[in-house]
């Protein structure tokens, strides 16, 4: 069964726009080459230091084969990962796993 994770991370201080850079010219791009089904990104309307992306897969078999795929490769490892602790507060990421009820359009 297809289920989505939801990503809340908290941005540091003053770092919204370097973060959605390097999300949108980086990161979704990278994770999409390597097969990431990424359905939204979005950022906080009033708290600057709100950042939520969505992704889907589709089995947990999937999930492994792509986070493999992505963070076991050594463009993540050495190019991306170094780069996220000065723009992110790792301690306040919250991952969701959640699955489409019956009525929902994201099946």
């Amino acid at each position: 069964m297809a289920f989505y994770e939801l990503r809340q991370y908290k941005v540091l201080p003053g770092k919204m726009n370097e973060w959605l850079n390097l999300m949108e010219s980086e990161i979704i791009p990278f994770q999409i080459s390597k097969g990431m089904v990424i359905t939204g990104s979005y950022k906080g309307e009033e708290d600057e230091s709100i950042y939520i992306w969505l992704r889907r897969f589709e089995n947990e078999e999937n999930r492994e084969k792509l986070y493999e795929a992505v963070y076991e490769s050594e463009h993540w490892q050495n190019a991306i990962a170094p780069r996220i602790p000065d723009l992110l507060d790792r301690d306040g990421m919250v991952v969701t796993r959640i699955v489409p009820t019956e009525k929902s359009t994201a099946q």
